[in-house]
């Protein structure tokens, strides 16, 4: 039997889909690339914002047509959406076959299986996730670089996030078995980690009592193959000098730091449930540069939170401004149903919190193309992803760009590279938010 997967949403989602597909083949189901002629496809939803959820519909709708036209047999319905809007999902879809909740993903190759053998619409929603975080996992990504999901669900509670509903509380992963599963992965050929979690900085808090994530790099760094282990999903209070310090002297750790501030207005923060205000970010962002100059921080910021005034609109664009990150991301309030944010008085017009989105980045592009101009005639390593036989170069990225999130450099070089190996790239020009350069070895 052949299975399909579409997996919509965030690295952490996708984790789980990889978790779901090792759990297939070790069942015996064929997995395929491809959903045309596949006996079933599961869409793996996010439901994080409306958009997102818009775009989980659109491909229940694709699938719809697909089984009616008798090009596929069953369409399963999995992930974050599923876990709010279960209802809705048996409802509007009847030609969904079943409908299956994160609680039960450590149960999908037996629910597919039952799907195929019946034609009774299977609904499988328990709250908690039954599906391990040591699971086998079946890389969705290059064999070069994989996502490491350290710890699952979030605790931070913030008041626009339904997270915490989806998920349930923040539970880390015992540090045994992460550093396992970065052994395993290293041997198949990964060199770069990406760590990942709702909040990668709360690791261990749950499990040992203490925060544990300059710890765990340490182990991780041990791991012979891997060369660059990335930080995602670091919270700002979070952020410690042990945090700091590892960071700066563990040549593996990259400079490179995602820090979703979400604003710079405190009265905004606080009714965000943020537990940092806009000076002690100011403050973390300068101690992360001062211990280590080259630092990339990527950061997001939301615009049109309820109660968002012109006043502290201001007051995040002179913050992005000030601040000048290195990569950034905006995107507009979007209310979740069961949120405490969703019924707060002061929502904000949809069409002004796009404006203040366009304002941000428009000053964002200003503030990244002066950034790439001034690194041109320095030199990087770069991690080569592919050769653009169209262009006639290769394709990599740098310390400073994140797989699937961030920027490109594009590059010349006579020599022969494949995907996975790293070169030493000059840069000697810039194309938008991407870089282009020469190989420094080239004859």
């Amino acid at each position: 039997m052949r299975v399909g997967m579409i997996s919509l949403g965030c690295p952490k989602n996708q984790v789980d889909a990889e978790m779901m597909l090792a759990a297939l083949q070790e069942k015996g189901f064929e997995i395929v690339d491809f959903v045309d002629g596949a006996d079933a496809v599961i869409i793996n939803t996010c439901a994080f914002i409306d958009d997102a959820k818009r775009e989980a519909i659109e491909n229940i709708l694709d699938m719809v047509e697909m089984k009616n036209e008798g090009v596929i047999r069953k369409i399963i319905v999995t992930g974050c959406l599923v876990q709010t809007q279960r209802e809705e999902i048996l409802t509007e879809f009847p030609e969904v076959d079943a409908v299956i909740g994160i609680g039960a993903n450590g149960s999908v190759a037996d629910l597919v299986q039952k799907a195929l053998e019946t034609d009774t619409r299977i609904f499988e929603c328990p709250d908690q996730c039954a599906m391990p975080l040591d699971s086998q996992r079946l890389l969705t990504t290059p064999e070069y670089w994989a996502y490491l999901k350290i710890a699952d669900g979030c605790s931070n509670r913030c008041t626009f996030c339904a997270i915490p509903s989806i998920r349930g509380a923040y539970r880390s992963r015992p540090t045994e078995s992460i550093v396992e599963e970065a052994r395993q992965l290293a041997q198949t050929g990964v060199r770069e980690l990406i760590l990942i979690a709702q909040d990668t900085t709360n690791y261990g808090m749950d499990l040992y009592g203490e925060l544990r994530l300059s710890a765990l790099l340490h182990e991780l760094c041990q791991i012979d193959g891997i060369e660059w282990i990335r930080l995602l999903y670091c919270y700002p209070d979070k952020v410690t000098d042990e945090l700091i310090e590892t960071m700066a002297s563990e040549p593996k750790v990259l400079h490179y730091m995602d820090l979703p501030l979400q604003h710079a207005d405190d009265r905004i923060l606080r009714a965000m449930n943020r537990r940092t205000t806009a000076d002690e970010n100011r403050a973390l962002i300068g101690k992360l540069r001062a211990a280590m100059p080259d630092i990339v921080i990527r950061t997001t910021f939301m615009t049109g939170f309820p109660g968002e005034d012109e006043d502290a609109f201001d007051k995040l664009a002179l913050f992005v401004n000030e601040m000048e990150f290195d990569r950034m991301g905006c995107f507009a309030y979007s209310p979740q149903e069961g949120t405490p944010a969703y019924s707060m008085d002061g929502q904000v017009e949809d069409d002004v919190k796009q404006r203040r989105g366009e304002v941000l980045m428009n000053d964002q592009y200003s503030i990244v193309e002066d950034k790439n101009l001034a690194r041109i005639g320095q030199t990087y390593t770069v991690l080569v992803e592919e050769y653009d036989a169209y262009a006639d170069c290769y394709i990599g990225r740098t310390y400073m760009d994140a797989p699937e999130i961030d920027g490109v450099l594009y590059f010349t070089s006579d020599r022969d590279y494949e995907p996975g190996d790293f070169a030493q790239v000059q840069i000697t020009d810039t194309k938008e938010y991407d870089l282009v350069g020469r190989d420094i070895r080239s004859k």
